[in-house]
């Protein structure tokens, strides 16, 4: 066998992480030695009750077998020493030892595709808000070169995902389970689409379920692998926070929309924002950040009139002149929630702009 496969065999091991294994390789120089040294060696390593649960674990193992169950479910694996393993993601501190995956192999992805990459991520519990603004940006920095990146979960995570395929594009999806396992159940299908098209990708072994424990470690590969994560929708206790900080500690960038200000969905980007995240309202303020040039960028143009009957009726209010927030209101008969939503989505979409003077139309 292979040193990496020895990588391998430690990364199945419950209650070997990142920190224990550069430990284990600092002691004896690789893997395999480590795995092959004798008990008392491996106890001065994994001292007490973590030490005599290794070495029963390495009796019965088969690192062989494993291998091949991996192969029975096409599941491949990257080790950090791997050439493939994303640049990105080995920059953070503890980065995953062994990554496994299911789809298209990194070996037979482009360099500089696992180097565009941003996180898309937001709240389980969306608003018709957040869903659109979340089509809105991650279909055009899908189509701007950007893989997506996310963590499969209901919400914005699976509207992420299921904007980048329908750009033709690949995504990642990261799992808080094995990689041969969709969680949840109900985006089975987009998990498979995911894997026709992109990658799963986890550091949890092959058949584990899912536990609480194992999501903020998988927020943390979300935003490794990233070269920046927008948070698009979620509240003030919004696990895509967790993301976003460890972006932050990373040095990554961080983005977040601005949502109504009715509403408990908003908080999260509010605080993101109130913390320097960059203040995001379409898709040129990122692509601007990463110094991307519009000229080069292929985005298909959104319609120049409203979508829907509200949206037509803002355009046809704004026709000849700029105003401000209260008077739309007041011309248009919506509470002002509403119009708080529909001013905020019609300006992604590039219909409406805000400026000192008001909202005005741009749309022609």
């Amino acid at each position: 066998m292979e040193e990496r496969d020895y990588w391998l065999g430690f990364s199945v091991f419950p209650g070997i992480g990142p920190f224990k294994f550069k430990k284990i390789l600092k002691e004896f120089g690789t893997a395999k030695k480590a795995w092959d040294c004798p008990d008392v060696k491996i106890t001065k390593v994994l001292s007490g009750k973590l030490g005599a649960k290794f070495i029963d674990f390495r009796s019965w193992f088969s690192i062989g077998n494993y291998l091949k169950n991996l192969k029975k479910e096409n599941v491949w694996f990257l080790t950090l020493k791997d050439k493939f393993y994303p640049n990105l993601l080995s920059k953070i501190k503890n980065p995953p030892f062994v990554l496994y995956g299911k789809g298209i192999s990194f070996e037979k992805w482009k360099d500089e595709e696992l180097d565009r990459t941003i996180a898309v991520v937001g709240t389980r519990k969306t608003t018709q808000y957040g869903r659109e603004v979340t089509r809105i940006l991650g279909s055009q920095l899908s189509q701007a070169g950007f893989i997506i990146v996310s963590g499969l979960a209901i919400g914005i995570d699976a509207i992420s995902h299921k904007v980048a395929l329908e750009s033709g594009n690949k995504t990642i999806a990261v799992l808080g389970c094995g990689a041969d396992c969709c969680n949840p159940e109900t985006n089975k299908n987009l998990y498979n689409e995911i894997i026709e098209q992109g990658a799963v990708v986890s550091e949890v072994p092959l058949s584990y379920s899912p536990s609480k424990g194992l999501f903020p470690a998988r927020n943390r590969i979300i935003a490794g692998l990233s070269q920046g994560v927008l948070v698009t929708e979620g509240g003030e206790d919004s696990g895509s926070l967790i993301t976003a900080d460890y972006a932050l500690s990373f040095g990554r960038r961080v983005f977040a929309v601005p949502g109504p200000i009715t509403s408990s969905l908003s908080k999260g980007p509010f605080n993101l924002i109130s913390k320097g995240a960059k203040l995001v309202t379409s898709a040129d303020d990122i692509l601007n950040e990463f110094k991307i040039q519009k000229s080069k960028v292929k985005i298909e143009s959104k319609k120049s009139k409203g979508e829907t009957e509200e949206e037509e009726k803002i355009l046809k209010i704004l026709d000849n002149e700029s105003l401000h927030f209260d008077e739309i209101v007041r011309r248009s008969h919506f509470d002002s929630s509403k119009i708080g939503s529909l001013l905020s989505i019609m300006e992604i979409k590039g219909l409406v702009k805000n400026t000192d003077g008001g909202f005005y139309s741009i749309a022609s």
